[in-house]
């Protein structure tokens, strides 16, 4: 039962944590008892999302952030959420061989999670999974996906403060207003800053930020980093904590929090509803209904009520 891992998991023993994690991303029933009772213990970790396009240097930033975490005497849980492999289901890129020398370190967690195609889904599990990795004590949480799509984006809404990478080849403005960087972004970080063009994107950056960040939040700071040479590690670093704390001084960061919480009983809600919804008989009613395109003779509307009428007239 997975109730019997929570002791394990409340010493930071590592096989009690993978076990527990292997149930959730695998969808093998958790019962809700499970996460009850490691609410208690799962919300002193400072939760920070890595996000950016592919080829930014993600993984290799974040193994630097592992590195100035451990020298400041913190733990950390990392949780690298991959395209799933088309041939062995799990996540295609989860061999981060950076990563491998904290094989044996207990003060790191690191699992690579894929998305099975459920990027709705795979939110959640990210979410449950970080609430593991808090329980077994860690400081930090890291969050890092693959790109900058809407999943990547869900997934970043789990965190205390999201970090969005970039590389001096990175789009014009027009692009990076489209891209929705700006909304998502607590931080940015030009990686690979040894490349020509890093900083005039960093003098276009803070231009754009100046003049259409919203009202009431934090203009995000632009940091420039070459991570394979571990320069600028250490700044932004000290910038991610200087902004952890300048949010919880405006109260920025208990709002996230609680929207954070809301929003995951809303989704939590949701997905039972349509668990709930969706009996075999109204799957056949849609499927036989829909057989063909010729014989679709109703709006998706009047479909969805038809549906929903007949979960009427089941009750």
């Amino acid at each position: 039962m997975p109730n019997a891992l929570i002791p394990g998991i409340l010493k930071n023993d590592t096989g009690s944590i993978s076990k527990a994690i292997t149930r959730i991303e695998n969808n093998i029933h958790v019962p809700d008892s499970f996460f009850h009772d490691l609410h208690n213990h799962s919300a002193s970790s400072i939760r920070i999302g890595i996000t950016g396009p592919p080829g930014a240097g993600k993984s290799t930033l974040t193994n630097e952030l592992i590195e100035i975490c451990l020298l400041n005497k913190k733990s950390v849980g990392v949780i690298a959420v991959d395209p799933t492999s088309p041939f062995s289901g799990g996540a295609l890129l989860g061999d981060r061989v950076r990563m491998n020398k904290y094989l044996w370190d207990d003060r790191v967690f690191i699992r690579s999670m894929g998305n099975h195609g459920d990027l709705g889904g795979l939110a959640r599990r990210a979410q449950e999974v970080g609430d593991v990795l808090a329980a077994s004590g860690k400081d930090y949480i890291l969050y890092e996906t693959v790109g900058v799509g809407q999943g990547e984006y869900d997934v970043a809404k789990t965190a205390d403060i999201t970090v969005v990478v970039l590389v001096p080849e990175s789009g014009d403005e027009i692009q990076l207003m489209k891209a929705g960087l700006i909304e998502i972004a607590d931080l940015f970080v030009i990686n690979k800053s040894d490349r020509e063009g890093a900083n005039r994107l960093a003098t276009l950056l803070k231009n754009i930020l100046h003049n259409f960040s919203a009202h009431g939040k934090i203009e995000p700071p632009v940091y420039n980093t070459v991570a394979t040479q571990g320069k600028g590690i250490v700044e932004l670093f000290l910038g991610i904590k200087e902004h952890l704390n300048l949010m919880d001084t405006k109260g920025m960061l208990d709002l996230r929090r609680l929207s954070r919480y809301r929003n995951r009983v809303s989704d939590l809600i949701r997905e039972q509803l349509e668990d709930e919804f969706w009996t075999p008989e109204k799957r056949t009613f849609l499927n036989s209904a829909t057989q063909t395109l010729d014989s679709i003779k109703s709006a998706p509307i009047i479909m969805a009520q038809l549906l929903l009428g007949q979960s009427i007239n089941e009750s």
